[in-house]
């Protein structure tokens, strides 16, 4: 249930990477049999076309609530029957995260979901929508990624030869604290688990100490002492338990969490233009619904920390939330600024500030240096 790459590294990737590669060449196979159908004798009542599909992240309301439906039960209804999918998550289908984009464009899974933070490594220009501290809330992330899909559509099809049908979000990431907390500067000298290099350059600017750790070690990390405070999800917080372990929660969102569904362009254009034409009408109402469902859980994770009354699906605490207060908006942006972007800058070179500057930048009001020494 988290947003990150280092969350979901499956322990058995070997065994997994092999299981999902017999699962997507398995619907390779299938999809080529579909295509033929028509070409044999037609059958009394043909079986619809069926796609399979790799989604988001298991357990999430992302995915159970959105996802799954509009795979397993929509498309055959809006269909009439003609066409069927089935799905499984990415984080049980056994598929490195990092290597979902590389299966996409080998077309050895013909339709998948990838986190955008999984580009880091190879493709960091991608990641560029959602650096730490650059969406205070989803209305900016909007924009930001608004700025920045049209090139992200076009060097996906270019680069890799895959076309992005939808884009996705999950709720905001904050900071918990077993601490009192009341502005970002009291992270001064705390040691913080973080999931990515972005969200590191925002708590290092703090004067924090970053602990890089997966998702499954927050709550063992924290009971031990090896850190104070985490970084993780509203709602994926509670669920672990940290209502009751922590006693401090920030509502500024540091990340995010998008994720790109994309088609191999292959097996897209192969598909009947009947459904090509219902996914591209069909896809931008599940990326919306999918939207909303994220800021309503954002909301929700933050009123079942506190123990709200409007708390619908999580477990009570007894949190302090602590808002965002105009100090804190003003280390946030200079954070933005001075830390996170450069080093972002750094790492991904020269190309990389040039994209920013014609992409994010002009609605963010922000400029990307050059890389030092170059």
């Amino acid at each position: 249930m988290h947003l990150h790459l280092p969350d979901l590294a499956p322990a058995t990737c070997r065994a997994a990477v092999r299981m999902c590669l017999c699962v997507a060449l398995a619907a390779a196979a299938s999809a080529a049999q579909a295509q033929a159908a028509p070409a044999a004798a037609a059958p009394a009542a043909a079986a619809p076309y069926k796609l399979r599909i790799v989604g988001g992240l298991a357990g999430l309301n992302q995915y159970t609530r959105k996802e799954e439906p509009f795979w397993n039960k929509e498309l055959a209804r809006m269909s009439n029957g003609r066409f069927d999918a089935e799905i499984v998550p990415f984080d049980r289908a056994g598929v490195p995260g990092s290597e979902m984009l590389r299966l996409l464009q080998l077309g050895v899974v013909p339709f998948g979901t990838t986190l955008m933070s999984s580009f880091t490594a190879q493709h960091p220009e991608y990641t560029a929508p959602d650096l730490a501290g650059l969406n205070p809330d989803i209305a900016t992330l909007k924009t930001t990624l608004a700025a920045f899909r049209p090139y992200l559509e076009k060097a996906l099809r270019d680069q890799h030869g895959v076309e992005a049908l939808a884009i996705y979000v999950y709720p905001a990431q904050v900071v918990f604290c077993k601490k009192p907390l009341r502005t970002l500067s009291d992270l001064s000298g705390r040691r913080i688990r973080v999931s990515s290099s972005t969200q590191a350059d925002f708590v290092g600017a703090l004067g924090g100490v970053p602990v890089l750790t997966g998702f499954a070690q927050i709550v063992p990390s924290l009971t031990a002492g090896n850190t104070e405070c985490a970084i993780t999800g509203t709602m994926s917080g509670n669920t672990l338990g940290l209502a009751g372990i922590t006693t401090h929660v920030h509502s500024l969102p540091v990340t995010w969490g998008l994720a790109v569904f994309g088609a191999n362009q292959t097996a897209w254009t192969a598909l009947p233009p009947d459904l090509r034409a219902l996914l591209r009408r069909e896809l931008p109402r599940l990326e919306a619904a999918i939207w909303e469902e994220s800021e309503r859980e954002t909301a929700d994770g933050m009123a079942c920390n506190q123990g709200a009354s409007s708390c619908s699906g999580g477990t009570k605490g007894r949190m302090v939330v602590v808002p965002v207060s105009p100090q804190d908006d003003r280390s946030r942006q200079d954070i933005l600024s001075a830390t996170v972007l450069p080093r972002w800058v750094q790492r991904c070179g020269a190309r990389c500030a040039d994209i920013w500057n014609q992409t994010i930048g002009p609605v963010r009001g922000l400029v990307a240096p050059a890389p030092a020494g170059k």
